[in-house]
């Protein structure tokens, strides 16, 4: 029996043999060098362009099967559409649904936008059905991989590099290595950015503010340049990955107990940004993530710095996939792997001019002229309402300001009537 299953045994290990070096082999000829030079040959632009045709030919389709199959004959029925719509736009504030998927215009042939519109016609249901095998088949393996590639390259070779003496040698080094390891991670969510004016792009000695979609917005970012991070030490792998990086790079990690002394993190900042060869710091100051059609109110606490504060403004493109986090319906791994299932991540990236707090003009002020930058550059909603609504409750010193304006509202009514 032995014999007879050795010839077979054999034909699988070379056919897998074959199959694992034309994959790594596609990997690094495709992938891997040119995240290394920061070189692309257009392939995912194109395959960009080739969803844009699909994604028109749908819509066309849909829009002539709803038009088909639609009764001219009115029933009692219908009023509940209406009715509906109404509800929705009393319960639907300005505040909640930035919390929530951003609406589309028509179908990207993603089942989780839509669970109807590829049972309109056969060769819709066949298209779709295509684009599940080639995501869930092909590009999710893939994304795999590479992400599982980036992130393990940056571990150990911001370790090694962590060994080096201080010096510009380790800092050219350091550099390096984190861009070509985020140029991977990006890779893996084939995501197609588009960066608008380069020249005011952050300088050491000073702090990047950005609007904040997802927790991708870091590898956006940090493909096209390098940051200092600030965040919270975590355990885990997330763990292992900040303690590999602060070897080859001074980011700024606190412990859970220091995140909540204002005092303490204004110091270690203000440290960071006065030593010229550090580099920029990145914060993101809404604080939490907002659905990609508005920025929220940010937190005056980086504005007080007063180190020169870069604006950058970031839009995703939600036809291809829907970038923003609900972390309070999605845990980090769900979202993931919603990310890498998805056609693509595109998104536009503009650096705006370096802005300086002005004369008179306190930390809250500064803070609400640099998001108003950034909101009328990406084309989104500036708003004045706390991104942490998304989990606690409306402050009790706002209510009380809306209670005072209400109050003189009333008591000039009646000095006006006393008047008359």
């Amino acid at each position: 029996m032995e014999l007879f299953f050795n010839p077979f045994d054999n034909l699988v290990c070379i056919l897998l043999g074959i199959s694992f070096t034309v994959w790594f082999t596609l990997l690094l000829v495709f992938i891997i060098v040119p995240a290394i030079f920061g070189v692309s040959f257009g392939i995912r632009r194109l395959y960009m362009k080739t969803l844009l045709k699909i994604f028109e030919w749908a819509t066309l389709r849909i829009e002539r099967g709803m038009y088909l199959d639609s009764a001219p004959e009115f029933e009692m029925s219908d009023i509940f559409y209406f009715a509906r719509r109404g509800v929705e736009s009393i319960m639907d504030d300005e505040v909640t649904k930035r919390f929530s998927a951003e609406e589309l215009e028509s179908w990207n042939l993603l089942t989780r936008s839509n669970n109807n519109f590829h049972y309109i016609s056969l060769r819709l249901t066949v298209l779709w059905g295509l684009g599940l095998l080639i995501r869930y088949g092909f590009l999710l393996p893939l994304r795999v991989t590479l992400a599982f590639t980036g992130v393990g390259l940056l571990v150990v070779l911001t370790s090694v590099v962590g060994l080096l003496p201080n010096g510009r040698i380790k800092n050219f080094l350091s550099e390096k290595v984190h861009l070509m390891c985020y140029r991977i991670c990006v890779r893996a969510l084939t995501a197609i950015i588009t960066y608008h004016d380069s020249e005011n792009k952050p300088k050491n000695g000073g702090i990047c503010v950005a609007n904040h979609t997802s927790p991708i917005d870091v590898i956006i970012l940090a493909s096209d340049g390098c940051y200092a991070m600030v965040g919270q030490i975590h355990g885990g792998l997330i763990g292992v990955i900040q303690r590999s990086m602060v070897k080859a790079c001074p980011h700024v990690w606190f412990e859970r107990s220091e995140v909540k002394d204002r005092h303490l993190v204004a110091k270690r900042l203000s440290d960071h940004i006065e030593d010229k060869t550090k580099l920029p710091i990145l914060i993101f100051p809404e604080g939490t993530c907002i659905n990609n059609t508005s920025v929220m109110m940010f937190k005056k606490g980086s504005f007080e710095i007063g180190a020169t504060v870069y604006p950058v403004a970031i839009k995703y493109d939600p036809r291809f996939g829907d970038a923003f986090w609900n972390s309070s319906k999605f845990g980090m791994v769900n979202y993931l792997l919603r990310m890498m299932s998805s056609w693509a991540i595109v998104c536009s990236v503009w650096y705006l001019p370096p802005m300086s707090r002005e004369e008179g003009e306190d930390a809250v002020q500064f803070a609400n002229r640099v998001k108003a930058a950034i909101a009328r550059q990406g084309g989104l909603v500036d708003l004045l309402w706390d991104g942490g609504l998304k989990r606690g409750k409306v402050k009790d010193t706002f209510k009380e300001e809306q209670q005072k304006l209400y109050s003189k509202m009333l008591v000039g009514t009646q000095e006006d009537r006393s008047r008359s």
